[in-house]
């Protein structure tokens, strides 16, 4: 494919244009929203072995001429190389941020957190039986993305009357539609939001994340500057929040569009993990992530040369479907295909460090779910994807709530 594939910013048919690129090739060039040239990482392997490339960097002030020359800087693409956290550092840095998020998501803290995470489905769920009967309810709003914004902010103590501005900024974070203009004004909002929440746990902390960072910097300003510490935050609290509404509104979704896979649930012939892996494959809540730099010439396996300085865009939503790595049933939706290796959180030291949460969430959103409301229906309405190339998901799940066990 010679000339560059335009990226719909607004992802109406991320999984066709995740075919048509695919089929193009492993590496194809494109042309992301504000003009941004790149190259988007199609395949399993060829994505797996890049994200563990020393060859390639997250660092745009290091590794990306054009940034460095300062194109791009009031475009979208700002909010996601602009920051000073894991997701644009390289080497030792992104080291000594990922040692000082740790200790919030080890096992034992994420495994305490399943009772807070129960009781929250169940107040949730309650909420949901005090609709009309026949009513259409939209799931996403009343449940998928109620739970997780409620877990993330009490590990990290976001007062509930900031709850309501961190989702609204990080779907704009999402957005990569966005004018200069726009992304100011959020950029703008987001340092003031969390540089408040820094402010207030420095003057009253708690038990919560965010005082524990607090005091960690304040012990020892060498280790986390005030701008890493404000960007970590951003960055967890966002992406602790957000693909985790995602998944669990992904799998609904694809529960409810495949009945005879949800017969098999119910039967006990396929468990909730296997649901929860399989919709992390099948639709992965970040479809495509930006950005990684190439630090020297890369030359891939099948000769094509991604020359040093330019962009990478890893294709999530096109490796979860790779023949060459899932068969040729890629396409479909079966949770009780041999569980394989996906790609969703990441691979290697650039992992999602929450994956372990994000999983523990959905298996307990959906068990329960499914349990309380045994004859859940879709509604006839249309559902609508969210309107980016980047997040993976449903603006709207429109459902009956039939056959409450709470009636």
């Amino acid at each position: 494919m010679d000339q560059l594939v335009a990226i719909d910013p607004e992802g109406a048919d991320l999984h066709g244009e995740a075919r048509r690129l695919r089929e193009a090739g492993a590496a194809v060039r494109v042309r992301l929203p504000a003009g941004i040239e790149a190259w988007a990482i199609t395949r399993h392997q060829t994505l797996k072995d890049l994200l563990t490339d020393d060859r390639v960097s997250k660092d745009p002030r290091r590794h990306w001429p054009a940034w460095i020359s300062g194109e791009y800087q009031d475009t979208w693409i700002s909010m996601w190389v602009g920051v000073t956290n894991m997701l644009s550092t390289y080497g030792l840095d992104h080291t000594r941020l990922r040692r000082l998020v740790a200790p919030a998501f080890t096992a034992r803290r994420t495994d305490a957190l399943r009772p807070k995470v129960e009781q929250i489905c169940a107040s949730l769920l309650a909420e949901l039986d005090r609709k009309a009967p026949g009513e259409v309810v939209d799931l996403r709003i009343g449940y998928a993305h109620a739970l997780p914004i409620a877990v993330i902010a009490e590990l990290f103590g976001v007062p509930v009357e900031a709850r309501a501005d961190v989702a609204r900024l990080i779907a704009a974070f999402m957005d990569a539609s966005l004018g200069p203009e726009q992304v100011m004004r959020t950029v703008g909002e987001i340092h003031e939001l969390f540089g408040g929440l820094i402010a207030a746990k420095r003057a009253d902390p708690g038990e919560d994340m965010t005082s524990v960072l607090v005091a960690g910097r304040d012990e020892d300003g060498s280790t986390l500057s005030e701008e890493e510490l404000r960007d970590t935050l951003m960055l967890i609290i966002g992406a602790g929040f957000e693909t985790t509404v995602n998944l669990i509104g992904n799998a609904v979704h694809a529960l409810l569009s495949h009945p005879e896979q949800l017969a098999a649930v119910r039967a006990g012939e396929v468990s909730w993990s296997q649901v929860v892996e399989e919709t992390l494959r099948w639709a992965p809540s970040i479809a495509n992530l930006p950005m990684r730099f190439a630090v020297s010439d890369i030359e891939l396996p099948d000769g094509t040369l991604i020359p040093a300085g330019e962009p990478i865009l890893a294709s999530f939503v096109a490796a979860g479907r790779d023949p060459g790595q899932h068969g040729p049933r890629a396409d479909e939706f079966d949770p009780s295909r041999p569980l394989g290796e996906h790609l969703a959180f990441g691979y290697g030291v650039h992992r999602c460090i929450g994956a372990p949460l994000a999983r523990l969430e959905a298996e307990i959103a959906l068990s329960r779910l499914f349990e309380h409301f045994p004859d859940l229906e879709p509604a006839p309405q249309e559902v609508r994807p969210v309107a980016s190339f980047i997040a993976g998901g449903w603006a709207t799940l429109p459902v009956y709530l039939k056959g409450s066990a709470g009636a």
